[in-house]
């Protein structure tokens, strides 16, 4: 089994430097933690001191409400110190509104798969849940969303408006178990925003084999998923493994769904600017239900396309740049303009310096820059620069001398273009 050493992402932590707060609380081992989380008041930031924290209970409950103006928030002292081991079916259950964790490695130590289910279980009131800049592995699905019934009536009530951004998500060897296998696999909510995460090797090594790197399902509403490098073979390959959805499987019943009714499973969602990398044994994309698509100015490499499905399936499929097609099926009926399909790992190899290792450094890009349909939602690239040259590229980068060239995601204002070399842990130079 290969250790993927920390950082794995150089780019995405090296100007990320948290910022001191009056309400510090400083602790440094598992019961202070514990301790430091159930007494959590608004404003509070708990700083874990550097080292490893194992976790042996069913949970850790965040349940306090933070506020708009006064976050709770959980981080690290310095990005890289804090390790995170939890023997347990979920690791934080945030059930408060306002909580945030950044710069974590969060692993889960099962001794059977099925036993690590979650890194972190948003639920019910935790709208506006902020994760960033952590390392999750170990899990099945290591962002697990969905409604609770604590409404009115026993209602449910789904958190909304939670950030998910720049973090890596991985499994060292594909998951014995028959349970899901999604890394974000999110069951309703509105407004959900997933961007600049590196997603890979989200395998399922039992049951049907069929995993999901992402999705918004349950009724969902105007997800964002953007900026996401999914590459779902690189320390190992086999089973069914496909990119970001809208749909996933789909869900049931209707009464765990926004609105009592699971169909559409999403409307209005936005999926623009990712790199999907390797997915060979399925699609890189796939639409399930999803009203009011926008599947935009994506990439997607070694994957078997697009494909759009179901009645309630609507939209646009426009600036894609990709190997295999894109399929409306049973029903879906959506618009297509300015796509480039069908291309072959020749094509590829023609256009770019090394695809495969998601650098996509252009060598020559006569069949797609300049000729994309301009876009009301794409007004930036993969790298975040923005498409302003006036003749916007088809595909995830512009390539309009910003010098975004593909490699590991970046925050806006860094420099983008990271290549790399295809080693766990390594990139190259960023450019």
């Amino acid at each position: 089994m290969t250790k993927l050493p920390w950082p794995v992402l150089p780019l995405l932590v090296a100007l990320h430097a948290p910022l001191a707060r009056a309400a510090d609380v400083p602790v440094s081992d598992v019961p202070g933690l514990l301790a430091a989380i159930a007494a959590a008041a608004p404003g509070d930031t708990i700083v874990l001191a550097p080292g490893v924290y194992e976790v042996h209970q069913s949970k850790i409950a965040c349940e306090a409400a933070g506020a708009a103006d006064a976050r709770i928030v959980v981080r690290a002292a310095q990005p890289g110190t804090v390790t995170i081991r939890f023997d347990a079916v979920e690791g934080f259950h945030v059930r408060g509104p306002f909580w945030e964790f950044a710069d974590l490695d969060i692993e889960g130590i099962c001794a059977v798969d099925s036993d690590c289910e979650h890194a972190f279980h948003v639920t019910g009131d935790a709208e506006s849940t902020h994760i960033h800049h952590t390392r999750m592995h170990g899990f099945n699905a290591m962002i697990k969303g969905n409604g609770e019934p604590i409404g009115p009536n026993g209602s449910y009530v789904w958190p909304d408006d939670v950030v998910i951004e720049y973090n890596e998500l991985y499994n060292e060897a594909p998951r014995d178990t028959s349970n899901p296998v999604t890394p974000l696999d999110i069951v309703g909510g509105q407004r959900w925003r997933v961007r600049g995460n590196f997603i890979h090797d989200h395998a399922k090594g039992g049951g049907d084999n069929i995993s999901y790197a992402a999705f918004f399902k349950g009724h969902s509403k105007d997800g964002i998923m953007e900026r996401n490098l999914v590459v779902c073979e690189l320390l190992h390959s086999g089973q069914i493994r496909l990119g970001l959805s809208l749909g996933g499987g789909g869900t049931g019943p209707d009464s765990i769904c926004e609105d009592g009714a699971c169909k559409p499973e999403h409307e209005r969602g936005i999926v623009r600017n990712n790199l999907i990398v390797n997915c060979p044994a399925d699609v890189g994309m796939y639409i399930n239900a999803g009203a009011d698509s926008t599947i935009v100015n994506n990439t997607l490499y070694n994957t078997g396309g697009i494909d759009m499905r179901f009645a309630q399936t609507t939209g646009v499929v426009h600036n894609n740049l990709m190997m295999g097609k894109i399929r409306d099926r049973d029903g879906a009926a959506t618009t297509k303009m300015n796509n480039v399909t069908d291309a072959t790992l020749a094509d590829f190899a023609a256009w770019f310096v090394d695809p495969g290792k998601y650098d996509f450094a252009l060598k020559d890009g006569a069949l797609f820059v300049d000729k994309a349909l301009a876009i009301p939602e794409v007004t930036d690239d993969y790298c975040a620069n923005a498409r302003d040259d006036g003749a916007p590229d088809i595909g995830a980068i512009e390539y309009d001398g910003d010098g975004c060239v593909g490699g590991l995601p970046v925050e806006p204002g860094e420099t983008g273009g990271g290549g790399t070399t295809g080693e766990p842990g390594t990139t190259g130079d960023a450019g």
